[in-house]
């Protein structure tokens, strides 16, 4: 067990092949249903801040033990929040979003396996990991409108950013939900995979990026990240400088050799 609390547990997955480098983070919150409450959202800023110190994790996937992913923020418990002065509430609302900075800052890879509903906080938690795997039962939505408020924690930014002005603009003025078919066709899931087998396989596919050489991994995600905050010209440049920094690693070199030998690459991260 790498973390445990009492809203999620992480732990190695068993794997002869990984050697135990990938981690699974499983929201275990109490009750019927995931919700993000402030004890929650401490906790895993506590976990994110541990975990991104540790160099054997290459790979987590994040999951839910319920029919649902999370379904947004527990609201009666947010209720008084609402009610404090504003530099409180200021103060408050930068702690919550800190939270999903740090998930955003993970030093390894991290894929959502969402299964059922990612509303809220919870569609916005799924957004920040680097991609999404969706059960197809799966549905996404930022319904905060419907209580008055909007997303706080990136929604109307990566979403737009996902799937486009047009229908990032009807869920958050409407509150409408996606499906997963929608989902992937709109570019905000990277594939849809039977509810059934959706942890087996985001687990399959955590592993099939941790036999690859962590820091050039790490390098691709730093370089696709960047293609969303700057220009199409300044990103290139941006690429080809990281592309030219892989040539001075080790495992570049043998995994050249091992394509040419017609042999698995054997990296050593390096």
């Amino acid at each position: 067990m790498l973390y445990k609390s009492d809203n999620f547990e992480v732990t190695f997955i068993e794997d002869a092949i990984t050697k135990k480098s990938i981690a699974e983070f499983k929201f275990c919150v109490p009750g019927s249903v995931n919700k993000l409450s402030q004890q929650t959202l401490q906790e895993c800023g506590v976990a994110f801040a541990e975990l991104s110190k540790r160099d054997d994790i290459q790979g987590m996937v994040f999951t839910s033990d319920k029919d649902h992913f999370i379904i947004g923020a527990d609201i009666f418990e947010f209720l008084p929040t609402f009610d404090l002065p504003q530099e409180q509430l200021t103060q408050w609302i930068k702690n919550a979003t800190d939270v999903f900075d740090a998930l955003e800052d993970l030093p390894f890879p991290t894929v959502s396996a969402v299964n059922g509903m990612a509303l809220g906080g919870g569609c916005e938690f799924a957004m920040m990991c680097d991609f999404i795997l969706a059960a197809d039962t799966a549905k996404f939505g930022q319904p905060e409108i419907l209580i008055g408020t909007i997303p706080g924690a990136g929604g109307t930014q990566r979403l737009t950013r996902f799937v486009g002005k047009a229908k990032a603009m009807e869920m958050v003025i409407t509150g409408r939900m996606m499906d997963a078919e929608e989902a992937e066709r709109a570019g905000l899931v990277s594939r849809i995979i039977p509810a059934a087998e959706l942890v087996e396989e985001a687990i399959k596919t955590a592993e099939k990026i941790s036999n690859l050489s962590r820091p050039v991994v790490m390098l691709a995600k730093e370089s696709v990240n960047r293609a969303y905050e700057t220009t199409l010209a300044e990103g290139v440049r941006f690429e080809r400088r990281l592309f030219h920094s892989t040539f001075a690693t080790e495992d570049q070199k043998e995994g050249v050799a091992a394509f040419a030998e017609k042999r698995t690459a054997n990296f050593k991260h390096r």
